[in-house]
């Protein structure tokens, strides 16, 4: 459905191939996404995955033909219509599946993006383990559980308001820090209706998969799993399973690259932006940026995606930049920039997966939410495993507008400021930590053998070991 959701899955598939050497996948996707499947899997042995790909012709409102991921929609408002309309792959995956089930190599057990419910209905005909990837970390699922169980935010609850969370009483929330499909009550509204679809599927799947790991999940592993119907395990970070290629000679390493090892010789520090694939900033607040990234005097890497129609505001911008700054409008290797000595701060949406690589590589976060659980995410960094600093809101509501002197304000305190200084601290402790427990007898190694060891027990889990995923 997404690269933001692709990518952790195909990054699962080679941990599992690393735990379980035997194992065979197929790869149910559609046409327009396998390329980028196919490349993403090419150091995987031959014969070891198979790419099957599934009609999909949106029929929803607004869905413009050829869009098979949610990155290319003209706009997020249409997610959910997006969503819904990969019900019509349906058919035409149970009749893959069925070719698979009399096949010599039969699927044991599935692995689907939650937000592909109805995977669950297709498993479930074919007696087939369904088991869930959830690319969110347990501490949303928990928080997420305690509002709805509790109804914390009712009609007359402002969004300003601080209320405790009933079963983790240490944490205080608002009710502007949610998504609107928490506020929702019309079951016949698509927010909750998809919230619901995707909940119940969950339950009745075999266990989630959670892109995290124990250590910094502790509590929120320990409330889900006392509450949730299907078990949460945590296996991440998932991007420490993927193989990054080494640039081995100058002539091969991207602008990006070559500017980036210019300042560290320099001894400048950089810091790194990005706020994803789909986040929608508008022309005012993009405005506010350029000038707050100026006037911050720090070093930056910007990793731009816009609309076209917004370029004409960053007219004259690369040449105020000089050598401060350098613009990148082409797709990124993040994990690289991360991982490079000389970025020491990242100016973030908090989607997971980029909390999970910052992380990883030991760089402290500036925390700018945008949609969807991020601003879960932000509160997380920030209130719970302390290794970053959040964006300064005009009004210190939690979605209010940036101007541009707040923004200056926390870049120049991340990059160099005391409480920069100690997110920095924690962050590299945190990473060692994050990348032991991907190693032999690591946490999330032995959550993942204990799940295939438990699996391996189940009568239909003889034939071998299969991945799908879809979309």
């Amino acid at each position: 459905m997404s690269k933001g959701h692709t990518i952790p899955l195909l990054h699962l598939t080679k941990l599992i191939h690393t735990h379980r050497p035997q194992a065979t996948f197929t790869i149910f996707t559609t046409s327009a996404n396998k390329p980028f499947i196919s490349a993403s899997l090419s150091r995987l042995p031959t014969k070891t995955v198979t790419i099957t790909c599934l009609p999909f012709s949106p029929t929803k409102d607004g869905i413009p033909l050829g869009v098979e991921s949610t990155d290319q929609l003209p706009s997020m408002s249409l997610f959910h219509s997006f969503a819904f309309a990969t019900n019509n792959i349906q058919p035409h995956f149970e009749t893959a599946l069925e070719h698979v089930q009399t096949s010599p190599n039969p699927i044991s057990f599935l692995i689907t993006d939650e937000f592909l419910y109805w995977t669950q209905e297709s498993a479930s005909k074919f007696n087939i383990f369904r088991f869930t990837f959830n690319g969110m970390s347990t501490y949303v699922a928990a928080l997420s559980m305690n509002i709805v169980q509790y109804r914390l935010f009712s009609e007359d609850k402002s969004k300003d308001e601080v209320i405790q969370v009933p079963e983790l009483p240490w944490i205080g929330v608002r009710k502007d820090e949610f998504d609107s499909s928490f506020f929702v009550n019309d079951p016949q509204d698509p927010q909750l209706d998809f919230i619901i679809k995707c909940y119940n599927a969950t339950s009745m799947s075999g266990g989630v998969l959670v892109n995290s790991f124990y250590e910094i999940e502790q509590p929120f592993v320990g409330y889900v799993n006392s509450k949730a119907h299907a078990k949460f395990w945590c296996v991440g970070p998932l991007c420490l399973a993927d193989e990054k290629p080494i640039l081995l000679e100058r002539s091969e390493k991207p602008e990006w690259i070559t500017w980036l090892d210019k300042k560290l010789v320099q001894g400048k520090p950089v810091l790194y932006v990005a706020f994803g694939s789909q986040a929608e900033i508008s022309n005012d607040q993009l405005k506010e940026i350029t000038i707050g990234l100026l006037e911050s005097s720090v070093d930056f890497l910007w990793a731009l995606r816009i609309k076209p129609h917004q370029e004409e505001i960053l007219n004259g911008f690369d040449e105020k930049l000089k050598d401060k700054g350098l613009v990148v409008r082409s797709w990124v290797e993040q994990r690289d920039i991360l991982d490079h000595d000389g970025v020491q701060g990242f100016l973030s949406h908090c989607g997971w997966n980029s909390t999970m690589e910052s992380v990883c590589a030991g760089v402290p976060i500036l925390a700018w939410p945008m949609m969807a659980e991020q601003h879960l995410n932000a509160k997380m960094v920030v209130e719970e495993i302390k290794v970053g600093l959040r964006v300064e809101t005009f009004d210190g509501s939690p979605r209010g507008f940036v101007k541009w002197e707040g923004l200056s304000k926390m870049v120049k305190e991340l990059m160099e400021g005391d409480m920069g200084m100690k997110a920095k601290k924690k962050v590299k402790e945190l990473s060692v930590v994050a990348k032991k427990s991907v190693e032999k007898e690591g946490s999330s190694w032995c959550n993942l053998e204990t799940f295939f060891n438990e699996l391996e027990m189940t009568p239909n889990a003889s034939n071998g070991y299969q991945l799908n995923h879809n979309a």
